[in-house]
């Protein structure tokens, strides 16, 4: 990353030898927490960007397409989502989009670093509105260490809304987690975690795949969806669950949905578990 003369954010991909960058307008915050650097930019035509330790997690124009996609195609392969857990996404847009299913009874936050959550309450409200709602709970600590120590069938969903798996967060990619994650799902529980981006990280989908089938899931299905500000444009999610296959999804329910959207949709939902020639191996 680098800000140059002040007027471009650049996150450098190294091993995409690519770089993308955002015109700053002015720094609006920063501090170092317990775990990471956090800042946040003003942008000319991005809004508010936040910025964990160099990497882009979200700007305010375009972090709906993310936030829909990691939550809704997992909300609607369940028959019945009644009890969520989000690990990470401490900027709460997973848990705000989850909150907008009613026959959500709780929804749980997990997030290892508290001022992420509280940057964001301060920057990107809009994304933490529902932080009061009575189903919601926050807590601050080790995703890893609290679905280990989870009930059996204690969630429907789980939602994995984690930064790329590097240190700590390696953790959330590798078949240990999904083992506990397996068991603190029903028998039609769902597992989504986010993936990266097929063109650059094609052998990570791969993996994450793979540690998902050692772990006891079953079903895996990639999602694809367009992420501009993330590293190539394009970015996934694997869903991942036991006998139903993700094509079953409560179709006629995700076309008459109750609440508003502004990407995701019943069409959406279905071209995106389409999957490109390059990737048809899995």
């Amino acid at each position: 990353m680098r800000v140059k003369d002040g007027n471009w954010f650049t996150e450098v991909c190294d091993e995409a030898g690519s770089a993308f960058s955002l015109r700053v307008t002015k720094k609006l915050h920063t501090e170092r927490s317990r775990y990471q650097t956090i800042e946040v930019y003003a942008t000319s035509h991005f809004g508010n960007l936040l910025v964990l330790d160099g990497f882009v997690m979200l700007s305010a124009r375009d972090n709906f397409v993310y936030h829909e996609m990691m939550s809704h195609p997992a909300m609607y392969t369940h028959p019945h989502p009644k009890r969520v857990l989000v690990i990470g996404g401490g900027d709460c847009g997973c848990l705000g989009e989850v909150l907008k299913h009613s026959e959500v009874i709780a929804a749980e936050l997990v997030e290892l670093d508290e001022r992420v959550t509280r940057v964001s309450e301060r920057f990107f409200p809009e994304l933490c509105a529902a932080n009061d709602d009575p189903r919601a709970s926050l807590h601050f600590t080790d995703g890893v260490e609290w679905v280990a120590r989870a009930d059996p069938d204690a969630y429907d969903v789980i939602i994995v809304d984690s930064t790329d798996p590097i240190g700590q967060t390696a953790r959330l990619f590798q078949a240990p987690f999904y083992v506990s994650c397996r068991r603190a799902l029903g028998d039609a529980g769902v597992l989504i975690v986010q993936s990266e981006s097929p063109l650059i990280h094609t052998e990570l989908i791969h993996s994450i795949r793979a540690e998902m089938g050692n772990a006891g899931f079953q079903r895996m299905s990639t999602l694809y969806f367009p992420q501009c500000t993330y590293p190539s444009g394009w970015w996934s999610a694997t869903l991942a669950g036991g006998q139903r296959a993700h094509t079953e999804f409560r179709e006629p329910q995700a076309r008459e949905k109750s609440f508003a959207t502004r990407y995701y949709n019943a069409d959406i939902h279905r071209a995106a578990l389409a999957q490109p020639n390059f990737m048809q191996a899995l």
